[in-house]
């Protein structure tokens, strides 16, 4: 047991250090972060995130554009991939294997060869500079593998269920509703983490198809981030940057831990 938790212990350094090491990062000088190890003079200061909060835009305002993209796309993918999910559970093995294998062949298709195709249909549509239409892109690159996490938590429900609901005499929209889409909650739950977390960190799409300043969203917009001259490197600003960054994502995790856990589990452990 002692060896274990020496286990643990190794993996949840290993795990949390770089974040660690950004916190601090974020907290301290120039000097600081230039000679670590050197514990001479100030090294603590909050103008990494001053710098971030009184620029024009706030770095607040790149935060809700990340937002917004990714509570839409993640939004869209599920209203999509429930029911699409739900009626290829309904078909055979052999449909059901066919369809898997093109989900995961298009959910590993290197999307950045896309990039030039999607610009084009942004262009000719006019959905540049529109945070609602950048979600469009990410739901459709989403929506594969999200069929499949969502196919496997349906097939895992007991068809007993189903049967019993339409002699209760419920229609299917009633079924989905009141019913199997409570059932699969966790698994609902981690896939909408994975689609969001997709989306607010996605960097090609977001830079050509924004080029407002105040719509850009967070990868974009730590990207611009720039130094007091050309060769300056604003590494506190990054490490900020970052940190305010990742506290939404945290948060969510936080939050719907158990969910998640209990929905990229489900089906793993059968009898």
């Amino acid at each position: 047991m002692k060896r274990l938790n020496i286990y643990i212990l190794i993996l949840l350094i290993w795990s949390l250090l770089p974040f660690l090491w950004q916190l601090v990062t974020s907290f301290s000088t120039t000097e600081a972060i230039l000679e670590p190890f050197s514990f001479t003079g100030n090294h603590w200061t909050l103008d990494n995130y001053s710098q971030l909060l009184t620029a024009n835009p706030p770095f607040w305002q790149y935060l809700i554009n990340s937002t917004i993209v990714g509570c839409s796309s993640t939004f869209i993918t599920l209203v999509l991939a429930i029911p699409a999910a739900y009626s290829l559970s309904k078909s055979n093995t052999k449909t059901q294997s066919l369809f898997k294998i093109i989900f995961l062949a298009t959910a590993l298709f290197p999307y950045v060869l896309l990039f030039l195709a999607l610009l084009e249909l942004a262009r000719y549509f006019d959905l540049g500079n529109n945070l609602f239409a950048l979600a469009l892109p990410y739901a459709g690159l989403s929506l594969p593998i999200a069929i499949l996490l969502l196919l496997s938590a349906f097939n895992d429900l007991p068809k007993d269920i189903e049967e019993a609901a339409k002699i209760e005499g419920m229609n299917l929209v009633q079924l989905l509703r009141w019913i199997l889409i409570p059932l699969i909650a966790p698994a609902t739950a981690s896939t909408a983490l994975i689609i969001f977390i997709f989306s607010w960190n996605e960097y090609p799409i977001a830079l050509t198809w924004i080029s407002q300043s105040d719509k850009l969203t967070l990868p974009v917009a730590i990207a611009r981030i720039a130094g007091s001259s050309v060769y300056s490197v604003p590494y506190g600003a990054y490490a900020a940057a970052t940190v305010l960054g990742s506290i939404p994502l945290i948060l969510l995790v936080l939050i719907f831990q158990k969910g998640i856990v209990s929905g990229l589990t489900q089906g793993a452990v059968k009898g």
